[in-house]
């Protein structure tokens, strides 16, 4: 049954309140690391979990003109919501202590959070965090490692990485279950580090600091409205080495994964995907295991890709129907490709006709028979991989049972319902209304699509116009390469729009999708995904489309050309349209990938130097609780330099739109493969050192799997199956060539067949001329031709049923799940069972204890919570009378 919230269940919901921060289990300890680490409050003692940073200007006529202009708020209401969430913060039972910091004419404002352990456990059972029963003492291996043991070969991937992770089996924290847990017995420990950052981040995303109906909650609004500059976890210590040498197992976490994975030395070795998951949690390492997989997935790709180039290569030489065109002379007169354009000979093309043999070959269809099956089985052992990794990294069963509604749904949500399993209220938003507002993003979906194809267009005219002008340059040079000249240019301007619109989309889709109200982040990340990644597929390939399957098409011939908008249609070279798509590949995947990598390798560093430069106008000073600080810069002074995480996204969406290139058009282009394994050998490195020592620290994200990225490698791997049949049938000449070689039985006089005369009425001149085409003096299609087109269409249905069919081979000889994973899953749950059973032995004292204090914090959040709601800014919304 659905009904309305009230003000006082949304706070409720948003918040379970304190008075009181008493430990419920124990007093907190002298952490040695944290001290060693600076991460603590002025006592030395307390951990610090979270900072919040604001900057003010000491003048503050400036001041509030720079928050007029960035915010449209005024200062005094940025200074009452910073206060009302402080203060709800300190009522939910979190420590604070705030530094400021003055900088020339900005003073700084640093607010570090630390959770007593009460509130740890009270949030750690409400987002159900993981915790452990048991270690797992079976050894982690890895399959390469094992093949090459067998054969005695050197293992030059292999380093051993200090401070390994260890792997436990784990159950859901219970706080009256604690003594069932390993290391309950320290209470400093016990909840790892991005478990305290989780638990904090929730807090401060749940936490309202204005009215609920305009959506005032949450940390992420703050930092929007610019009422916060930053919310971030610390990083633990610096990632530079000590300058003495020192034990490896001294050396704290972010100096590990920059020593033995972010250096540029470390491109040949494995990565320490368990350290990066205990730093980063598992949504980056599951990228990062992704990205590492797809890279030695492309090793065998690039080197078949290589071998197929070479042997285009080797027939540039051998090749009959080359030399007969490059020897041919004078003999075939060619029809003018413009209106304007005068007659020429075909053995003018001979280096560019000779150059298309290395892309358009026998070997072409093998490749993509090849790259079809190689990314049928990429997939499927991806998903063993993937299995393996969400069990050990404790993520099986997070989306069904683990992940809790989004923060800024379950504030901004209009009304609750029952869940029928638990029996609790959760939030909900009418699907009716979802729908309508999916529906309104859909259209601006097909707005967007239709803007780009109208620049597909420009872009072809673009291209038309520009090889009229040059033939009107009388220049001989730049005639003879005018095709080539506006095909390149083109190219080059399609990419500088493809990456203009990609910009302005993404923007677009992250508010139709807030808008959409999705309950979990889960279902929001992928609805996001699905908007942008419709987009850029069309964005992205709606040219190489358009050269493979519709270029030179609907020409027409000499004396009837069909027009658009009065300009001749397209034609494609005489070398064939599959050469200019391998150029249209290279310029389109090859130039973004550079300029992706140029853009990662130095906006970070200038982005960098530019906030350190602001931020340090003149020498720091401590003006609160500082009387004895030490020389140099806080850790979270230091962190507070460091970039913005900007999330995985734009990593995936650049890796999925490579796997694109390299599986639907690698007919024709052999090397796409080579050249994104090199581009991924680099690109590993660039975001493991943006990650360890440009970002700030980001929250740590638990994730199940890459999400729906792996549903848009699969319609990909589909997709390439069908275009490759096409592409080879309809665009490259090697059906036209085994057809003449089998009716003539050899390949003399071959560029004549595919040559037609032009029509006796076709008035631009007395002269005979030739033009691209299986048709009679009277324009009509030969016999030939539609023999040719019932071998096309057989070989479109016989490539996708054979390739398709040996995938499902594959798919099904190869199990998603390895069956020592579903043994560990069914002992985990067995130990789950049995360590949270009622029936096990349990000091009652201690259990009544627990039960007690965590009833109290309960109780008292709802109390503080309603009496905070009816003083809260809630009140502005009523009318005054």
């Amino acid at each position: 049954m659905k009904r309305k919230k009230n003000s006082v269940e949304d706070s409720t919901t948003l918040i379970a309140l304190s008075d009181h921060p008493e430990q419920i289990y124990g007093s907190m300890e002298t952490c040695a690391a944290a001290q060693e680490n600076k991460n603590v409050f002025s006592d030395g003692v307390t951990r610090i979990d979270f900072v919040l940073v604001w900057e003010e200007s000491v003048n503050p006529l400036k001041s509030a003109e720079s928050d007029e202009v960035s915010s449209g708020s005024s200062r005094d209401t940025h200074r009452k919501w910073r206060t009302e969430f402080l203060s709800r913060l300190r009522t939910a039972g979190l420590h604070q202590e705030m530094k400021e910091v003055v900088q020339g004419k900005t003073k700084t404002t640093y607010v570090l959070l630390s959770a007593p352990w009460n509130v740890l456990c009270y949030y750690a059972e409400e987002i159900s965090v993981r915790v452990p029963l048991q270690a797992v003492t079976t050894p982690i291996s890895i399959w390469s490692e094992k093949i090459l043991e067998k054969l005695h070969i050197p293992n030059i991937m292999a380093q051993d990485v200090p401070n390994l992770p260890p792997d436990y089996y784990t159950c859901q924290f219970r706080s009256n279950k604690l003594e069932r847990f390993l290391g309950h017995e320290n209470k400093d420990t016990f909840f790892k580090t991005t478990q305290r950052h989780q638990i904090l981040y929730e807090i401060l995303a749940r936490t309202p600091y204005g009215s609920l109906k305009r959506g005032e909650v949450g940390i992420g609004r703050l930092v929007s409205e610019h009422v916060l500059t930053a919310a971030f976890p610390l990083h633990e210590g610096p990632f530079e080495m000590p300058k003495t040498p020192v034990d490896p197992q001294s050396l704290n976490m972010r100096q590990i994964l920059h020593h033995y994975w972010a250096r540029w030395a470390c491109w040949r070795k494995y990565q320490p995907l368990d350290h990066i998951r205990e730093y980063f949690g598992e949504k980056i390492a599951l990228y990062f295991a992704w990205l590492g997989f797809y890279t030695g997935w492309l090793l065998p790709a690039a080197v078949v890709g290589f071998i197929i180039f070479l042997f285009g290569i080797w027939l540039m030489v051998t090749d009959v129907a080359a030399e007969e065109l490059c020897t041919s002379g004078d003999t075939f007169v060619m029809c003018p490709l413009c209106n304007i354009c005068r007659y020429w000979n075909l053995s003018s093309i001979c280096y560019t006709y000779k150059a298309g043999l290395l892309f358009d070959n026998g070997g072409t269809v093998f490749f993509s028979i090849f790259m079809s099956l190689w990314a049928v089985t990429f997939l499927e052992y991806w998903k063993r991989t993937s299995s393996i990794l969400s069990h050990r990294w404790d993520c099986s069963e997070f989306e069904e049972i683990e992940e809790r509604p989004r923060p800024e749904f379950t504030a901004l949500a209009p009304m609750t319902v029952r869940n029928p399993v638990t029996g609790a209220e959760e939030p909900y938003f009418p699907e009716t209304q979802r729908l309508s507002r999916t529906l309104t993003g859909n259209m601006v979906i097909i707005l967007m699509i239709a803007i780009v194809l109208i620049f597909l267009i420009a872009i072809i005219l673009y291209r038309t116009i520009l090889s009229i002008i040059i033939y009107r340059s009388q220049n001989g040079f730049f005639i003879f390469s005018a095709g080539r000249i506006a095909s390149l240019t083109g190219s080059m301007l399609n990419l500088l729009v493809i990456l203009l619109l990609s910009r302005l989309y993404t923007y677009l889709a992250q508010i139709l999708t807030r808008w959409e109200m999705h309950r979990t982040q889960t279902k929001y990340e992928d609805a996001f995904i699905l908007k942008v990644f419709i987009f850029q597929f069309v964005n992205f390939y709606s040219s190489p489309v358009y050269i493979a399957f519709f270029k030179g098409r609907f020409v027409g011939y000499p004396g009837k050309y069909n027009t658009l908008l009065g300009i001749r249609n397209e034609d494609c070279g005489a070398s064939g349209c599959l050469i200019e798509l391998a150029q249209e590949l290279l310029v389109i995947m090859v130039g973004k990938q550079v300029i992706s990598n140029i853009q990662e390798f130095v906006l970070p560093k200038l982005k960098a130097w530019w906030h350190r430069r602001k931020l340090k106008p003149a020498p720091s000073q401590e003006v609160i609780d500082e009387p004895d600080s030490e020389p140099g810069l806080s850790p979270w002074e230091a962190n507070y330099q460091l970039l913005v995480c900007e999330g995985l996204f734009d990593e995936y969406l650049e890796m999925v739109l490579q796997f694109g290139f390299i599986t639907i058009f690698v007919a024709a282009c052999p090397l796409a493969p080579l050249f994104a394994l090199i581009n991924n050998w680099v690109e590993v490195r660039l975001d493991a050192q943006k990650f360890v020592c440009e970002y700030r620290r980001p929250v740590v994200e638990r994730a199940q799997d890459i999400g729906i990225w792996l549903t848009i490698l699969k319609f990909i791997s589909y997709l390439a199956v069908i275009t490759n049949a096409f592409l080879i049938a309809f665009t490259s000449d090697f059906l036209p060539r085994l057809f003449y070689r089998y009716t003539t039985g050899g390949m003399r006089g071959y560029v004549n067949f595919t040559l037609s005369v032009a029509p006796a009425n076709y008035t631009q001149s007395h002269m005979t001329c030739r033009y691209r085409g299986l048709k009679d003096d009277k324009g009509q299609p030969t016999q030939d031709y539609y023999h040719l087109l019932a071998i096309r269409l057989s070989f479109v249905i016989i490539f996708e049923h054979v390739v398709l069919l040996i995938g499902r081979i594959i798919d099904w000889m190869v199990p998603d799940i390895p069956e020592e994973v579903e043994i560990k899953v069914k002992r985990e749950h067995y130990m789950a069972k049995e360590a949270l059973a009622e029936n096990q032995s349990l000091s009652r004292t201690v259990l009544e204890e627990m039960e007690r204090q965590i009833s109290e914090l309960r109780h008292r959040g709802r109390t503080q919570s309603a009496m905070n709601d009816i003083s809260s800014p809630e009140q502005e919304d009523k009318p005054t009378v």
